[in-house]
């Protein structure tokens, strides 16, 4: 299958556009339970650049229902830190799930299955593993640990939080591309309507308009990576996942099939290498994800990086740290900032105190 494209603002009609483009309800299996699962990492508004649009799952809604297919779930699990429920009512699932009378389930209460991958056993959500036919909908955006973060990264939601956890302490890279193995999405839908270029939990929104499809999580990323102006070894995870033949990254020229032509010519806008500069004095070893972002958005806040050394990361439990600590793994700092995560309100006051 080619890689769909499509330009405009409206997620719901751009989504439907490209289901129908692909003829989709082809491919879904007689009797299939379809079930979405969209990136609500954060309980953030889809507009900030961190969460999928609810148009885009209305219009897989919708078009599912259009074409007699009923058997229809959102499942999601937010990031460790957050609940999935606020996160969900933030986005405004609420009204869609109501409106169309689809269940919504928290992955972070699923029943899990450890499956067998290159990097070894991985709990998995029952719901994401059995699914009859598993749609993923991420959000094509930055991520202040792994440059980029889209299809293959958004399936870590499908974890429990314990597992989640544990990607972290083996350093992110190798665990999504070995999940990559075992949990295989029927179809990836791409929201890069105003994703965040620079940080996962949003803020600084870039408008580019623009939805894409594929049913390579793999090829998906690489054209992602390609829209941001970034090299594949800037997202090691998605050689991994190649090399470990969960997908390809190349990308041909007759493989982009566009549905329609921007209105705006231009280049896709690029990162700010914002993220790098900020935390040049950060020591990072085996960070969650909502305690590093809270240290990012801290730093970002306060508005310049500090020369102050700042420790993060369940690698420094029981350390010793002449600097600051953030979050509960870092017990040893010489100034602690609690919590799991601890607000970033809470570690701009530590950074900046003297």
């Amino acid at each position: 299958m080619p890689i769909y494209e499509i330009f405009g603002s409206d997620a719901h009609a751009m989504t439907k556009a490209l289901l129908e483009a692909a003829d989709i309800a082809s491919a879904i299996p007689a009797g299939a339970d379809v079930a979405l699962k969209p990136n609500l990492v954060v309980a953030a508004d889809p507009d900030s650049g961190a969460t999928t649009h609810p148009g885009v799952l209305s219009g897989c809604i919708e078009y599912c229902l259009d074409h007699g297919i009923t058997d229809i779930s959102v499942i999601e699990g937010s990031w460790v830190g957050d609940e999935t429920g606020r996160a969900m009512r933030a986005a405004g699932y609420d009204e869609v799930c109501r409106k169309y009378d689809v269940p919504f389930f928290d992955l972070k209460h699923d029943e899990t299955e450890e499956a067998d991958t290159p990097f070894g056993p991985i709990a998995v959500c029952k719901r994401a593993l059995y699914a009859g036919y598993l749609i993923n909908l991420p959000v094509l955006k930055g991520h202040c640990q792994t440059v980029m973060t889209c299809a293959l990264k958004n399936c870590k939601g499908c974890l429990p939080d314990r597992e989640k956890r544990r990607f972290h302490a083996a350093g992110l890279i190798k665990p999504i591309a070995a999940l990559a193995c075992a949990l295989k999405p029927d179809l990836t839908v791409v929201d890069s309507i105003c994703g965040d270029l620079n940080f996962e939990e949003g803020g600084n929104p870039i408008r580019t308009n623009r939805m894409f499809m594929g049913t390579d999580p793999v090829q998906i990323d690489a054209y992602g990576c390609q829209l941001m102006g970034l090299d594949l070894s800037d997202v090691p995870y998605i050689g991994y996942a190649e090399a470990w033949g969960a997908g390809t990254t190349h990308i041909g020229p007759a493989e982009i099939l566009r549905l329609n032509e921007p209105t705006a010519a231009g280049e896709y806008p690029k990162p700010s290498g914002t993220v790098a500069r900020l935390t040049k004095t950060v020591r990072a070893d085996s960070a969650c994800s909502a305690c590093y972002a809270a240290l990012v958005r801290a730093l970002y806040t306060a508005g310049n990086a500090t020369n102050r050394p700042i420790a993060i990361g369940q690698g420094w439990r029981g350390k010793d740290f002449p600097g600051v600590g953030i979050g509960r793994c870092c017990d040893c700092a010489a100034i602690k900032v609690p919590g799991c995560p601890p607000t970033a309100e809470a570690i701009a006051r530590a950074i900046g105190r003297r």
